[in-house]
């Protein structure tokens, strides 16, 4: 018997809410005049933070003990969410932006990928096809890749892109364990590391901490807990096709925030990717109802 109309439905609700949580970073960093590796620090912080109450809220206060013993499954989500989260910030000070953004958009593949190595799991040709439609749409949206890309900074980006595909498998492969923790647990290990590097950790101020605290818990703790709870209800590919809404929902916050409005071609683009979303979500609805 196939999965629940309405289990994949809620995963699809969770993977967007997640990908609107995420795509709110660049509101926040625009506000912060901080090092990157003190923003890391700060906003995991208050991250794991919120991430652990919303664990004793759901589990109960004995599971805490998820933290520190989290599991073969669950240290495995975690370090990899953490070598994600920390790849992404100097592959955005070695290299261009728009690069970071195409290799990202990529992502549904690599995770389509490890899953049909892993757990024999093979995404569908409508979802292949919408992932490259997204693909498009984010190249569009970034305005194309520069060519004289330095390479560490594209191996940053290969490397965290490996990490959330993966990530994303782990998590459909333990779908029937809570990854609440480990999303916990991925946030202080940021941290942690971020704390080696950082050169205004003792000088950010009130405002920028409560700026720092709602960029912790609204756009990490929340976008990485939805993510958790939703990719494990997803195949892995259309798990990170649904969360490629990131790219052109950040153009949108832009907007919204600074009055910035969209080149042409990030409407365009932007389109492309929602519009692959949609219709690879209406396309599964309808195949799912045929007898």
């Amino acid at each position: 018997m196939g999965q629940p109309r309405s289990e994949r439905g809620l995963g699809i609700a969770l993977v967007a809410a997640a990908a609107t949580a995420w795509s709110t970073a660049p509101f926040f960093t625009r506000l912060l005049p901080f090092d990157s590796w003190t923003i890391l620090f700060w906003r995991g912080l208050f991250g794991g933070c919120l991430i652990t109450l919303l664990l004793v809220l759901m589990q109960g206060p004995g599971a805490l003990r998820q933290l520190v013993v989290p599991g073969r499954g669950g240290l495995l989500v975690a370090s990899l969410s953490a070598i994600g989260m920390i790849s992404f910030i100097p592959a955005l000070q070695m290299t261009n932006v728009m690069n970071v953004a195409v290799l990202i958009a990529t992502q549904p593949f690599v995770a389509a990928a490890l899953a049909w190595l892993w757990l024999r799991e093979a995404a569908t040709r409508r979802t292949l096809i919408a992932s490259f439609v997204a693909f498009a749409g984010v190249v569009v949206t970034v305005g194309g890749i520069r060519a004289g890309a330095d390479i560490g900074g594209v191996a940053l980006s290969c490397l965290m892109v490996f990490a959330i595909s993966a990530m994303t498998v782990v998590v459909r492969r333990h779908r029937e364990t809570s990854m609440v923790a480990a999303a916990a647990l991925s946030n202080f290990i940021g941290s942690l590391v971020s704390l080696l590097l950082a050169h205004d950790i003792a000088h950010v101020g009130s405002h920028n901490l409560a700026i720092l605290a709602t960029f912790g818990c609204l756009q990490i703790a929340l976008g990485l807990t939805f993510y958790m709870l939703g990719s494990r209800l997803l195949p892995s590919g259309q798990a990170s096709l649904v969360a490629t809404l990131e790219t052109p929902l950040m153009a949108f916050w832009i907007w919204v925030a600074f009055g910035e409005v969209p080149a042409v071609h990030a409407l365009i683009g932007g389109a492309l990717v929602i519009g692959a979303v949609i219709v690879d979500i209406v396309g599964e609805t309808k195949s799912r109802g045929r007898p």
